[in-house]
């Protein structure tokens, strides 16, 4: 069934237009509903997307799919999906009749069919395993779908008995002799994501048992913890499957070594088309014509922050060509325009994560939005929509047509308009300085929501992870400035020496340099912030920051302890030492630190939080989640233990489950309310 979006009364719109103007709160920002990537029909005049709303009494998330008719201007969205269960990654059917997604509606991840001349949706896929992402062939006859399982059982069936044993099991101990033994979250039990393909019949059913495309790889397809299904793609005429995939072995922890194949759809031996490479290379597409074959590569092995440039493969003769080798900035997600001459891609830039076009021919690059961040976009005939976000506003759709300027792109939805009529968000502002090296870093400034002429006002210095990132112009639910500014703080965000988005020299920087560059552009963004906005009141600030920014916190502890009333460090590096041999993804520490622990101690230990604990005084809020295996709770608990030893005032804010980030809906009201408790405390006496 399909209903469409109900609109508000009259009654209710008017009076949010003249309630009282308030700051944006984290109960306003848990409760948002967040537009995921656009996709267009075939025909250019309808586009799909999802929608997530939170439950807050079921204390989740929950996605559906909308569609949105682009041939009336003023036509409202349409809701396609109605069940408890989340549906999402739609693709539309070649002829645009239908919509294929995603669901756990039955009690398991199917694949399903909803027919858009009406009628109830349809399980496409009736596998006895959690199909976890899926493509559809070009011709909609096919299926590639990844699904997890053990990779020396013969079908789909002996994994699902398997593990069923295995939840009869009262022993509950796991034997490993190789690493990764745990990622991200999630402890390894033996299963691989492989790559499948099935055939659909005239009924919209898969009609024979998967066949394995990588089956016969050690490694998962997509990866993990985050990878989807834009590692693998369809050639043009369905025929071929192109993926990538990095070899596990024993080496899986310390490899960043992912390569590119191709495979019959019906099923055969996979071709490694990028063995020469062992740096990484993945998100391998066909242009239109099927004539080129694209894909995104890095030149460093065992480094995960490299710049990704384009590779294009000339798919008759096998010959490789690097595109806009001189455009400097890492590609983040691209496509091809139905012309096959054109790449489009987003990448960061000087703050922001515009989208750009990519002259196939010449590698003449063109950015075609302005300010703000590109979440998703899609492209069919001279029609492009794209999700956009900035700092004052979560992500919405909007479109213009190729060639023209996506400045000046039209607005296709305003969700939240309702929900946020009587918010004031703060005011923000870019501004740039001369940093480390003289050279010239950014940084953004944000107001508090109710700022006043001639007022100073308390200081939240937000120290982004990574750390090779950036803290810029987009649309955050976990660190959003906008919450800080409608709890009445300033707040301050420097893209230090590490950042992305100006220039891959500039990203290099920071590898064995993780106190030095980086806090010295701390140290004088946050002086030249103070100097160029007189509201800033220095004297009353807290540092705050995760991950990589959690070491900073630990690092200013040490080596700028009288720069801050205060001190907020979640999932920060407390011992590079325990950090070396810890964590999961080795080649991250290796790379920064120039090598393995054993073989380039000093390196390690050169910017080891844990050697400088004498000289911590600032008092200090530490989060930690108990499924953190990128920054493991051992780490949260030594900055705790140090402070508590040092007789510093501290709290220790402990999620057991939670990982690296906090997502389920009361935890983050409950971290937000902590935090900035913690600030009020130290701020506003």
């Amino acid at each position: 069934m399909r209903l469409p979006v109900l609109m508000l009364g009259a009654a209710v719109a008017a009076s949010s237009a003249i309630a009282a103007p308030r700051g944006f709160t984290v109960e306003d920002m848990v409760k948002m509903e967040r537009v995921g990537a656009p996709v267009l029909s075939p025909d250019a005049t309808r586009v799909v997307y999802t929608v997530r709303t939170t439950d807050m009494d079921k204390n989740r998330g929950n996605t559906q799919l909308y569609l949105l008719d682009l041939r009336s201007p003023k036509a409202a969205p349409v809701r396609l999906t109605q069940a408890d269960a989340s549906s999402s990654e739609p693709t539309w059917s070649p002829k645009g009749d239908a919509i294929y997604f995603l669901s756990g509606r039955s009690g398991s991840s199917q694949v399903w069919r909803l027919p858009l001349a009406g009628g109830e949706a349809a399980k496409v896929t009736s596998l006895p395993l959690d199909v976890e992402n899926f493509r559809l062939s070009p011709q909609g006859d096919r299926l590639a779908l990844s699904v997890a399982v053990f990779r020396d059982c013969v079908d789909l069936a002996c994994t699902k008995k398997r593990l069923d044993e295995q939840g009869k099991n009262k022993a509950s101990g796991k034997v490993y002799d190789k690493l990764f033994v745990r990622h991200w979250d999630t402890w390894a039990d033996g299963r691989t994501n492989v790559l499948y393909a099935a055939p659909i019949d005239t009924a919209g059913k898969v009609s024979a048992e998967p066949v394995a495309l990588s089956g016969t790889l050690d490694g998962d397809v997509p990866s993990k913890p985050f990878g989807d299904n834009g590692e693998y793609h369809f050639s043009p005429d369905g025929k071929t499957v192109v993926f990538s995939a990095r070899i596990a072995g024993k080496t899986e922890a310390w490899s960043t070594n992912f390569d590119v194949y191709t495979v019959p759809a019906t099923g055969g031996e996979p071709k490694n088309l990028t063995a020469d490479n062992q740096a990484w290379d993945t998100k391998a597409i066909y242009s239109p014509d099927g004539r080129t074959l694209a894909y995104l590569a890095m030149d460093k092995p065992t480094f995960e922050a490299d710049r990704f440039h384009l590779v294009l493969i000339d798919v008759a003769t096998g010959k490789k060509r690097t595109v806009a080798d001189n455009w400097d900035r890492s590609i983040a997600d691209y496509r091809w325009t139905p012309d096959s001459k054109t790449i489009l891609a987003t990448a960061d830039d000087i703050g922001q994560h515009p989208l750009f076009a990519i002259d196939a021919a010449s590698g003449k690059v063109r950015k075609l939005t302005g300010n703000g961040y590109v979440s998703g976009f899609d492209v069919v005939k001279d029609t492009v929509v794209i999700a956009q976000a900035n700092l004052a506003s979560s992500a919405q759709l909007y479109q213009f047509k190729l060639g023209g300027s996506g400045e000046k792109a039209a607005q296709l939805t305003n969700v939240n308009e309702a929900a946020l009529a009587d918010v004031k968000f703060g005011e923000y502002e870019q501004f740039s300085f001369a940093g480390a090296n003289g050279e010239t870093v950014y940084g953004h400034v944000m107001k508090p929501w109710d700022a006043k002429p001639g007022v100073k006002y308390p200081i939240a210095f937000l120290v982004h992870g990574g750390p090779q990132g950036s803290f810029g112009n987009s649309w955050s639910y976990r660190w959003n400035p906008q919450v800080y500014a409608g709890a009445g703080y300033a707040t301050v965000f420097i893209d230090f020496h590490g950042s992305t988005g100006y220039g891959q020299k500039f990203t290099d920087s920071i590898s064995g340099d993780w106190g030095g560059k980086p806090l010295e552009d701390l140290q004088k963004g946050l002086a030249a912030a103070v100097q160029k906005f007189p509201w800033l009141d220095r004297e009353k600030s807290c540092a705050l920051g995760a991950s990589y920014g959690g070491f900073m916190m630990n690092w200013i502890e040490g080596h700028w302890s009288d720069g801050f009333k205060c001190i907020v460090n979640h999932d920060g590096v407390f011992d590079t030492r325990g950090m070396a041999y810890s964590t999961e993804e080795l080649w991250f520490t290796e790379w920064e630190s120039g090598g393995t622990y054993y073989d380039n101690p000093e390196a390690h230990e050169k910017f080891n939080p844990a050697l400088f604990v004498k000289n911590w005084k600032t008092p200090m809020l530490v989060v930690q989640g108990d499924l953190d295996f990128r920054i493991p709770t051992a780490q949260g608990l030594g900055t705790f233990t140090a402070l508590q030893r040092r007789g510093i005032p501290s709290k220790l804010l402990m999620f057991p489950d939670e990982n690296h980030w906090v997502l389920k809906p009361a935890n983050s009201v409950l971290w937000h309310h902590e935090v900035i408790g913690w600030l009020d405390t130290y701020l506003k006496k």
